[in-house]
């Protein structure tokens, strides 16, 4: 958890709040509805986890723990805040968080899977990374070789992009936010991070001292602040020394504010001229000068990892996809909890792996011109109206492009993820009084979220699935809708 340099009150650019509160959204029609699958769980958490006591880490309001979800034996990390610990505005200020979360997909930052509170504590349940925090790596190790170090920042700056494409600006990149799951790197801990508005310059001192921006600590900036951090990561992870350093946050400011630091040390020796061009083009004094992370991403040290991914699309994926069909709300809205909650990472690595091939922008989403180009990459032709088609059946939000949770849905084989252990698992999880049928109050607190809703609706987006029109799904009725999608 991010320990924060100076906290202010909530943050406002030209006299506005950064937060605008959530409107509850009245729902009348099927096609209106839109689930949640990051809900509020109003049941008691230790109902549903087991909480470990060895905290994995602390920070200025709480910790964060590992946990088993008890219906489905799933390993999670719980973030667990004390509400004693910090102020109402601070509170508004995780809750915030939470909404950014919920927003965010990509293979490179963590996914929040839902949260609870109670008089006491706010608990944010997240996806366990087990290989630890890249701080840890670096004191292990002191420095990396230019191969492993640039592996770490390509995903980095790819969620930082993605992040930024989507004006979302972290604002506490460190390698104590940062996490491995197996080779992929995981982005943590968005209690410091908020929307932006591209014109507008934020005021709020956020940070930690070694990787803040010197215009942060001026108190006028931008989201390539984000960018600056990158470029302290990046120097650290080739020398494993901090550019800008001290004896106390003090003296380690007044270093940044000089903006001054040298390659003129043992450490960079061996570094090659391309590595040490790309820190000083994200360590630029100048923020107008400094590159974005999707110009980083283009930078010449980078084409040995472009070299090596040979990562495609091939006759089975592109199978999954065309033969991708949801046939209702209810269908789709499970379906995805089961990819987004109980599918492993082993089981989603190839496809990372292609999603990151075809998204040749590095924003996040694949565009129709990607997959085109990816089509042609593998000399498959599918016509104009053919691509348009897919694109449509897969883009499950309608944003025009195919984001990192849709390509996996559609692409995943269906019938090694919908097996009878996981979509039992799944049932546990909805059926909440272990009745043995789900009801409709126990959808609603699944996928309702903020929208606004009748149990004639409910009724009406559960009466496909409803076999014996009794008003609940049993789960014979629960599985032979899901296996309907491996057909």
């Amino acid at each position: 958890m991010g320990v924060c340099h100076s906290k202010k009150n909530l943050d406002e650019i030209d006299g506005h709040e950064a937060f605008p509160n959530d409107i509850p959204v009245k729902v009348e029609s099927k096609s209106q509805f839109i689930y949640d699958l990051v809900p509020e769980n109003l049941n008691e958490i230790y109902k549903e986890y087991k909480i470990q006591e060895t905290p994995l880490g602390k920070g200025a309001y709480g910790e964060v723990r590992k946990a088993i979800n008890v219906s489905t034996n799933e390993l999670r990390a719980i973030k667990i805040i004390y509400k004693n610990n910090c102020s109402q505005e601070e509170q508004d200020r995780i809750f915030n968080e939470i909404t950014i979360m919920k927003a965010l997909d990509h293979p490179n930052i963590i996914r929040i899977y839902e949260y609870f509170q109670d008089e006491k504590h706010i608990f944010i349940v997240m996806e366990l990374a087990q290989g630890g925090e890249l701080f840890d790596k670096i004191i292990e190790v002191h420095h990396f070789n230019e191969d492993v170090a640039s592996k770490i920042l390509y995903q980095l700056l790819s969620a930082v992009n993605y992040l930024h494409k989507h004006n979302i600006v972290h604002r506490d990149l460190k390698p104590e936010n940062i996490l491995f799951d197996g080779t992929n790197i995981k982005i943590i801990d968005f209690g410091t991070s908020r929307e932006y508005n591209g014109k507008a310059r934020m005021k709020t001192l956020y940070g930690t001292s070694y990787y803040i921006a010197p215009e942060v600590i001026n108190q006028s900036y931008n989201e390539k602040c984000d960018e600056w951090s990158c470029g302290v990561i990046m120097y650290i992870l080739l020398s494993g020394l901090p550019p800008f350093n001290g004896s106390n946050d003090e003296e380690i400011m007044r270093a940044v504010k000089m903006g001054q630091f040298t390659f003129d040390i043992p450490e960079f020796k061996n570094v090659s001229l391309a590595a040490k061009k790309l820190i000083a083009r994200l360590l630029t004094y100048n923020v107008k000068n400094r590159i974005s992370a999707e110009e980083a991403l283009n930078d010449e040290w980078f084409k040995r990892i472009h070299s090596m991914e040979n990562a495609m699309l091939n006759s089975n994926i592109l199978n999954n996809l065309k033969r991708f069909s949801i046939k209702s709300k209810i269908q789709e809205a499970v379906y995805y909890f089961i990819v987004n909650t109980l599918t492993s990472q082993e089981e989603k690595n190839e496809l990372i792996k292609i999603f990151k091939a075809l998204d040749l922008n590095n924003d996040g989403v694949i565009s129709k011109q990607e997959l085109k180009a990816g089509l042609t990459k593998v000399n498959h032709f599918m016509t104009e109206q053919e691509i348009e088609a897919l694109m449509e059946k897969v883009d499950n939000n309608g944003n025009k492009g195919i984001d990192y949770s849709e390509f996996v849905a559609a692409a995943i084989d269906r019938n090694r993820i919908l097996t009878d252990e996981k979509i039992r698992k799944c049932f546990r999880q909805f059926d909440k009084d272990n009745s043995g049928k789900i009801s409709l109050k126990e959808f609603r607190q699944m996928f309702q979220g903020s929208s606004v809703s009748n149990d004639e609706l409910w009724k009406n987006l559960i009466k496909d699935v409803d076999v014996n029109k009794d008003g609940e799904i049993e789960y014979k009725e629960f599985k032979h809708m899901l296996i309907q999608l491996c057909d």
